[in-house]
């Protein structure tokens, strides 16, 4: 039976920029904190491939209390060289996420696609995740800017 899903949370693995991992590693670093498998679903690499991880069909462990109706996409980086947060995605990683999310947009209909920042609590109720809220800064890029400009194309 597949989950009903109604949101996409975009994530970056929080690596340095030019350093291709793929899922076999980032399962097993999750395994090691204690999952049962890699947390997201999808893996954009470097050159703009796409790797499945965890089964679409099976709630993530990538956002904290949205798994069970979300879909967990990750693009590889999204720190610069020094370890600070950036938005290191190559030009064939945005072209990837693109279509990643272009499709399962398709697929699973009008769901709200966010980043995992945004799923923040918004501490001093004003109804916007601001910066100093962010709980870490992943995917370390605004996605609403981002899908603003895939809804104008």
């Amino acid at each position: 039976m597949m989950r009903s899903i109604n949101l996409i949370v975009v994530h970056c693995t929080a690596t340095k920029e030019g350093i291709d991992y793929g899922v076999k590693a980032v399962r097993r670093w999750h395994i090691n904190r204690g999952f049962s498998d890699i947390g997201y679903h999808m893996l954009i690499h470097l050159d703009g491939r796409i790797e499945m991880g965890r089964p679409i069909e099976k709630a993530g462990a990538h956002a904290k209390g949205f798994n069970a109706n979300s879909i967990g996409v990750v693009y590889e980086g999204g720190l610069d060289s020094r370890g600070n947060p950036k938005d290191t995605r190559t030009v064939p990683q945005y072209h990837a996420l693109r279509r990643c999310v272009e499709t399962l947009k398709v697929i699973y209909g009008d769901v709200d696609v966010v980043g995992h920042r945004d799923l923040s609590v918004d501490l001093n109720g004003d109804g916007v995740i601001s910066k100093g809220e962010w709980m870490k800064a992943c995917p370390s890029f605004d996605v609403k800017t981002e899908l603003d400009k895939i809804n104008a194309s």
